[in-house]
């Protein structure tokens, strides 16, 4: 019985080794591996891509709170959505009892111009890479 065992790990020890090795084979890339023949044409695309996504709001972030104090559960919430520049818009939605209030506040540079409650300052610090 304990010839078999033995025999069967050893069958098994030997493929993952002929698997390794085979992997090593075929891993290794050749000198002249599917180049391709425009590498500028490459750069230059993905250039574009980089600058057409630095405008999209990539940046967000959301701060979930109690804005007032015989509240719970986290109702209210403020969320930023921003670009690489840091421009974009801080949402804010404050929950009461009886009624729900949405803002909106420009952001540019990382800042706006309107003043910003403590959590749409931390939104949109969380939204900062």
């Amino acid at each position: 019985m304990w010839i078999v065992v033995v025999l069967a790990l050893a069958l098994a020890a030997a493929s993952l080794g002929v698997a390794v090795a085979a992997l090593r084979r075929t891993a290794r890339p050749t000198p002249d591996a599917d180049v391709p023949a425009d590498v500028l044409g490459l750069r230059q695309e993905v250039a574009t891509l980089r600058a057409e996504a630095a405008g999209s709001l990539r940046h967000l972030a959301v701060v979930r709170y109690d804005a007032h104090g015989d509240m719970g559960g986290h109702l209210s919430w403020s969320l930023a959505l921003l670009d690489d520049t840091g421009s974009g818009a801080v949402v804010t939605s404050i929950h009461g009892r009886s009624e729900a209030r949405t803002y909106a506040k420009t952001v540019s540079a990382w800042s706006s111009e309107q003043q910003l409650s403590p959590e749409e300052a931390e939104a949109i610090g969380a939204a900062r890479p």
